[in-house]
């Protein structure tokens, strides 16, 4: 049986990170600060939606995260591929973090990579190995920015955007309304690209925790307005004051492909005000 790495600690205070863990979307359910903006009704819905975007891509995480897990692919015709063990970890570096996924071969060698480097104040770096991973030096490493990391991870139906939550960094941003999902109370926040290149999205529907402001499920759509894959995130509950995610999925609309990613994430509660493990 594969040992996963050790988890770690998070205070309640900053409402744990897996909004930082969820680069795994790994996106989204530990969580930001309580203190949000959208809770301001004074303010537009242009400018509540640029707050709680801003609060997404900007809350770094606590402290380090690693985990394993595997990646699932299933065929439009509904055949399920072998799973494919993975890790995922987090770095913390400075005013910058980094989510970085491995997609493990035979030997337990990493023959794809993916480095997401998110910094508090810029647009997020992917550095991407595939095909086989030989080292840094390796000519087939890839530095990308924007659409042009509009690409499949791993042969997925995960674009590397898609794990960057690039569509955050748009320009357009609207707070449209509220609505339950998976039994919580959640905001609807739309992100609006004016000008993807040919095949990347357009829009990018969220519905995020109201109370966690973490993303449960999202949308995205194409520049003539027909969806193009789905995300969720799959079970998670709190049990003996630990948040435990066992698994998110995307779905391609067009086609019915699917992808999962399955992992067995533990993140420890504290009660407030009392300081983190050593």
């Amino acid at each position: 049986m594969r040992r996963p790495f050790p988890t770690s600690h998070v205070r309640t205070t900053q409402n744990a990170n897996l909004a930082a863990a969820c680069s795994f979307w790994l996106l989204g359910l530990v969580v930001l600060a309580s203190n949000s903006v959208t809770g301001q009704n004074n303010l537009s819905s242009e400018a509540r939606g640029a707050a709680l975007a801003l609060q997404l891509r900007t809350q770094k995480p606590a402290e380090p995260v690693a985990t394993t897990g595997f990646l699932r692919q299933r065929n439009p015709d509904g055949k399920w591929h072998p799973r494919v063990p993975l890790q995922f970890e987090v770095r913390l570096l400075g005013d910058s973090w980094q989510s970085i996924y491995r997609v493990l071969g035979g030997d337990d060698k990493p023959i794809e990579v993916l480095v997401v480097t998110h910094h508090e104040s810029g647009p997020n770096i992917y550095e991407y190995w595939g095909g086989g991973v030989s080292g840094s030096g390796d000519t087939r490493r890839m530095t990308l920015q924007g659409d042009a990391a509009a690409i499949p991870f791993a042969g997925s139906e995960f674009w590397l955007t898609d794990l960057g939550l690039e569509f955050l960094y748009w320009p357009g941003q609207n707070l449209i309304g509220n609505q339950m999902r998976k039994g919580r109370a959640c905001h609807i926040l739309e992100s609006i690209y004016p000008n993807p290149s040919m095949g990347a999205y357009a829009r990018v529907r969220s519905w995020v925790d109201v109370e966690h402001c973490g993303i449960l499920r999202a949308e995205a759509y194409d520049q003539n307005k027909r969806l193009v894959k789905e995300f969720n995130i799959g079970s998670f509950k709190k049990i003996s004051g630990k948040w435990q995610l066992k698994s998110m999925e995307i779905r391609n609309d067009r086609t019915d492909a699917l992808t999962r990613l399955e992992f067995d994430l533990e993140i420890e509660d504290k009660p407030q005000g009392q300081d983190k493990a050593d």
